[in-house]
């Protein structure tokens, strides 16, 4: 799996998720690979929100012929959709790439610090991940494919897959 910064990124947060995406999902090693991608392309204008499935668009042709199975693109840019106000991230479901924002994820700390954070960053990574391969929302608020509306859900849930989660990932492999 790759890693591609997009933008400015914490190198923290890169160093995390490339320790830490193999111990969660079986199968992949993590390696960062710098990319020259103009954001402000994708701002949304009259804010400083950028349009994460441009972003999508942008990895896919700029990592199109690499080697790797899956793209993670990680960004500290607040993201959106049109259709919502922000989001922490969006991917393919299923296919081979997916983005991470860290920016709405640093949000209130004090009761977790940085550990908070960094897991925060792998629940959502886990998350997009989950989507490139074929798994859609879960209903249980614990399982990592629940539907982060809010920092509230993204720290209620676990960073890892559901037992239901996991068997649909075995029924696809």
């Amino acid at each position: 799996m790759t890693l591609v910064p997009v933008g400015i990124v914490d190198e923290q947060s890169l160093k995390a998720l490339e320790k830490r995406l193999p111990e969660k999902i079986e199968g992949i090693s993590c390696r960062v690979v710098e990319a020259s991608i103009n954001v402000e392309e994708f701002a949304k204008a009259g804010s400083n929100q950028y349009h994460s499935t441009k972003i999508l668009y942008a990895l896919e042709r700029h990592q199109r012929n690499t080697e790797t199975d899956r793209v993670l693109g990680v960004t500290d840019l607040d993201l959106y959709i049109p259709s919502m106000n922000f989001v922490f991230g969006e991917a393919q479901l299923p296919g081979k790439f997916a983005v991470i924002s860290t920016h709405r994820l640093k949000g209130d700390t004090s009761y977790g610090g940085e550990d908070l954070f960094l897991g925060r960053v792998i629940k959502e990574a886990v998350h997009e991940l989950g989507h490139t391969l074929g798994l859609t929302h879960c209903q249980s608020p614990t399982c990592v494919m629940f539907f982060s509306n809010s920092l509230k859900d993204t720290d209620r849930k676990s960073e890892d897959y559901c037992r239901s989660c996991l068997g649909k990932l075995e029924e696809h492999a």
